[in-house]
């Protein structure tokens, strides 16, 4: 029995050294095997190698530490920076980035922190210098009317930051909000702008209607002009062409061949025409 037991508590032993000597990397991330201590100072950090899948190591003296590659995203509360004219603004900015994996190594000896961790340090602070050094370098009107400028100009400087410790930005955006006194400034600006613009929409509508009118009334009295001309000039017409030889020729067309019975003036009947 005791030979059983202690068959058993060797073969628990090996089996628990075992599976404490082996774990897994994602395929998504990378392993870093390194030792837990040492005396060797060439030995910074202690990391022996990056490692991927089925890893062996001892349990005792090394360790695996983990970081995933894929994009990670990052959102952080807002934070006031100042601009150039000593107003503040407040900066809520969101981050993707990833690891560069040739570079885990350098990362871990020199963080030796998982990256929520870094996020909340390093990463932060880089965001936060990029934000005041660039602000301070615009005034509160500019940096309102030019936000792509400054935000391109913030990404680059920290782009520059953490490229060179190993981590790549695929994505950078923020919101930007002014001082309450700015915003209120401006929104009367664009208020007076859209009163402006409506106003001399009115006035141009009301030009507009007034050419209508004009041109309507032109129109009109040329109307009336050529209706007049023509009437003036068939009564020229019609009266150049009515002689005494007319009159008398219309009388006949029209007349019945009666006498009239009586005539008042002289006693007798005298045609309106000339007989003869």
């Amino acid at each position: 029995m005791k030979i059983n037991f202690i068959k058993s508590a060797l073969l628990t032993a090996v089996s628990t050294l075992l599976l404490s000597s082996c774990t897994t990397i994602d395929s998504g991330s990378v392993g870093i095997r390194f030792l837990k201590w040492s005396s060797d100072d060439a030995q910074h950090g202690g990391v022996i190698e990056t490692c991927r899948g089925w890893v062996w190591y001892n349990p005792i003296t090394q360790a695996i530490f983990q970081y995933p590659t894929f994009v990670q995203r990052k959102n952080y509360e807002a934070f006031a920076v100042n601009a150039k004219d000593a107003s503040v603004f407040m900066m809520d900015p969101t981050i993707a980035y990833r690891l560069d994996p040739s570079m885990a190594t350098s990362v871990f000896t020199k963080y030796r922190k998982s990256l929520p961790e870094i996020e909340d340090g390093y990463i932060r602070t880089c965001i936060y210098e990029a934000y005041r050094t660039c602000a301070n370098q615009y005034t509160s009107d500019y940096l309102m009317a030019n936000r792509g400028e400054f935000e391109s100009q913030v990404r680059q400087r920290l782009e520059s930051s953490l490229s060179s410790e190993g981590f790549i930005v695929e994505e950078f955006t923020s919101q930007i909000t002014p001082p309450q006194s700015l915003a209120a400034a401006i929104n009367a600006k664009n208020e007076a702008v859209q009163n402006a613009l409506k106003a001399e929409n009115k006035v141009k509508e009301a030009q507009a209607n007034a050419q209508i009118e004009i041109a309507k009334a032109e129109g009109e009295a040329k109307a009336l002009q050529i209706k007049g001309d023509g009437e003036a000039y068939y009564n020229r017409v019609v009266a150049q062409s009515l002689n005494a030889l007319l009159v008398q020729q219309y009388a006949i067309e029209k007349w019945d061949g009666k006498l009239p019975e009586y005539n008042s003036s002289n006693g007798g009947a005298v045609p309106l025409i000339n007989i003869k």
